[in-house]
């Protein structure tokens, strides 16, 4: 009876870790990554469109990346979303292309990135703690049901508790790559 519990909690954990590797990958590093803007959403003809679904994005130097629309036409609102998305780059539209040049990265910002990851990091954290608590709440109500025992109770707990400190260690250690990637950059 505690095992459907605990897979059916596994699914919403790996999609907190998919997350936070997806939000990982926006904040930049040294060198120009497309992860940087591939989400960055676009208004391409009244519809929020993902950047990556519109253009293709290429880094050809470790400073720049260029933005190459399929739709001429849409360089404009690419070049809007990309100012309005407060990434602190530089945004050229040449009329064909849209190029972004990285400003070199400081120590300073380094470490803002690193609070970042960091945050990023705690509200995963979060998360799974909420999600443990959803599956306790379950366990604990058909305790008092009388479906299960107190011994299950017990290895329900150690189950889930078991499986939180199995998802915070990915957490972990995303967050530390992603710093170790931070500031050797």
């Amino acid at each position: 009876m505690l095992q459907p519990i605990i897979n059916k909690l596994r699914p919403k954990m790996d999609e907190v870790v998919g997350k936070m590797k997806e939000e990982l990958s926006t904040i930049r590093t040294g060198k120009a990554s497309s992860g940087l803007v591939d989400n960055i959403m676009v208004s391409y003809y009244g519809a929020q469109t993902p950047l990556k679904n519109m253009a293709n994005v290429n880094t050809p130097e470790a400073t720049l990346i260029v933005i190459q629309p399929w739709d001429v036409n849409s360089l404009g609102d690419i070049e809007t979303a990309l100012r309005n998305a407060n990434l602190g780059v530089g945004v050229t539209n040449d009329g064909r292309v849209v190029r972004i040049s990285l400003p070199p990265m400081t120590e300073e910002r380094r470490k803002e990135f690193v609070k970042i990851v960091n945050q990023k990091a705690e509200a995963s954290r979060i998360v799974l703690r909420n999600l443990r608590e959803e599956a306790w709440k379950e366990i604990l109500g058909l305790v008092k049901e009388s479906v299960l025992t107190e011994d299950d109770r017990y290895r329900g707990e150690e189950m889930l508790n078991k499986e939180i400190a199995d998802f915070n260690k990915k957490i972990l250690e995303l967050a530390e790559a992603k710093e170790k990637e931070l500031m050797t950059m």
